[in-house]
Formats: structure tokens, C-alpha cells, sequence
């Protein structure tokens, strides 16, 4: 789904501090989504000054702190000497994405389908289908497939529970009394 990219600043400025909802706060904002887009913990400029360049696919996770950032500012102090000088482009987000916590995404930078994006990572290129990346700059540490072999020998089987009752259930296993 196609969201209308013609919304007043001020309606951007309360859908990114009061709306929970990503596909309102893109509808709000500019942003393109192409399905369900989860957010946990939104905050202020999360699609930076130009969200219409910025498209989501279907299962999209974005955690606390992440930034798309289209533009680079760096051109600000050339313009001086090059009063034209401008350097913005699109990004592009597969399906089945997950964003780490304070990841940066850099400007004309495509994400494939079925990928991880580490926490503190800084991606500053393209990122194929069924990736790990992470690290500044982000590189690829793995497939999907192999995180995830490891991820199930390290399970503790909770996922599947509701936040409250994984959060009994994390307490007895790590022997926290719970109150």
C-alpha cells in the first residue's frame, strides 16, 4: 500500500511524536510501506527530512534509535564553492527486514528480502536477499540461515508467549524471584 506523500510539516511532527502506528505515521509522514511495518520505539526524524524516498516492504522491524538519513549534509559547507552541490537518493527496503537498534541507513542504499541489520550498524551499501550485516561500515557476517541455526541451538523455546508470561518465564529460568 501507497501512502499520499503530501503531508503539512505540522502533521508530521505529531505523527512521529504521538503515533504508534507505522503505517499511519508513514501515511503521516511521506514514507512509502508495501505492508506490515513494526516499530518499537519510534523516534523523532526516524525517516529523516526527506521520507518520501524511503519505501518499506511487508514485516519490517524497526527498533529504538534507527535513522534513515537520504541526504548527505557533508555538501553543506562545499556550496560555497559549488552553490549547486546536492547529493540525495532513495532507500529501499525488502520483506521479512529487521532493523537493530541504532542502525543508520545511508542514502541510495537498496535492502534485500529476509535480512538483519545488527545494532549500531551503519550501512552505507547495498545489502542482498537472506543477509546478516553489522559493524561501521556494515558488512555481511552471515546468511539468514546460518543466524538462525545458531539462534535455535540457543533458544530458550519463549517465543511464542505472551510478554507477560515470557517475562515469568525468563525470571525462573534465570532464578530472579519474582514479586
Amino acid at each position: 500500500m501507497k501512502f499520499p506523500r503530501n503531508a503539512t510539516k505540522q502533521a508530521r511532527q505529531v505523527s512521529l511524536s504521538a503515533v504508534r502506528d507505522l503505517e499511519e505515521l508513514c501515511r503521516l509522514d511521506g514514507s512509502a510501506t508495501d505492508g506490515k511495518v513494526i516499530v518499537h520505539g519510534a523516534d523523532q526524524g526516524i525517516f529523516g527530512s526527506e521520507p518520501w524516498l524511503i519505501s518499506l516492504g511487508d514485516n519490517a522491524f524497526i527498533t529504538a534509535g534507527v535513522q534513515f538519513i537520504t541526504h548527505d549534509g557533508g555538501t553543506l559547507i562545499l556550496r560555497k564553492e559549488i552553490p549547486d552541490l546536492e547529493w540525495t537518493a532513495p532507500i529501499s527496503v525488502g520483506d521479512d527486514v529487521y532493523f537493530g537498534v541504532r542502525a543508520v541507513i545511508l542514502p541510495g542504499v537498496t535492502i534485500g528480502n529476509r535480512c538483519i541489520i545488527a545494532a549500531a550498524s551503519v550501512v552505507t551499501k547495498d545489502v542482498p536477499d537472506n543477509s546478516v550485516v553489522g559493524g561501521v561500515p556494515a558488512r555481511r557476517i552471515s546468511s539468514v540461515d546460518e543466524y538462525m541455526e545458531k539462534m535455535k541451538a540457543k533458544s530458550l523455546g519463549l517465543g511464542h508467549l505472551s510478554a507477560a508470561e515470557k517475562a515469568t518465564q525468563l525470571k525462573k529460568h534465570f532464578g530472579i524471584e519474582q514479586t
